[in-house]
C-alpha cells in the first residue's frame, strides 16, 4: 500500500511558479512509476507529466511542455513538479499517482492551483 500527499499547491498570479511536492509512505517509491494529473472544474482528469521508475525517462502533456518539469528524489520519497510561467488555464486540483506500466494504482487526495490572469 502507498500513502501519496500533496502540497505546494496555493493561489498565484499569471507568470508565476510553484512547485508542487508529493510525499509517499507506506513502501518505497523505487520501481513505481510516477505522475502528476490534474482536475480543473467541469472537465475530467488529465494527464500532466510522468517519470519512470528509473528517472530515465519523462513525458509531458503538450499543454504544459517546455514549462512543467517532473522530477522525482527516491531517497526522500518524494516526487516533484516544478511549473513555471503558469497560465490561468492552469487552474486545477492536482494529483499524484503511482504505479506501474502506465496503470496508476495509488492517488494522493490533490492540492488545489489557482492562477489569476
Amino acid at each position: 500500500q502507498v500513502q501519496l500527499v500533496e502540497s505546494g499547491g496555493r493561489l498565484v498570479q499569471a507568470g508565476g511558479s510553484l512547485r508542487l511536492s508529493c510525499a509517499a509512505s507506506g513502501r518505497t517509491l523505487v520501481l513505481l512509476d510516477m505522475g502528476w494529473f490534474r482536475q480543473a472544474p467541469g472537465k475530467e482528469r488529465e494527464f500532466v507529466a510522468t517519470i519512470t521508475w528509473s528517472g530515465g525517462r519523462t513525458n509531458y502533456a503538450d499543454s504544459v511542455q517546455g514549462r512543467f518539469t517532473i522530477s522525482r528524489d527516491d531517497a526522500k520519497n518524494t516526487v516533484f513538479l516544478q511549473m513555471n510561467s503558469l497560465k490561468p488555464e492552469d487552474t486545477a486540483v492536482y494529483y499524484c499517482a503511482a504505479g506501474r506500466s502506465g496503470t496508476y494504482k495509488w492517488w494522493g487526495q490533490g492540492t488545489q492551483v489557482t492562477v489569476s490572469s
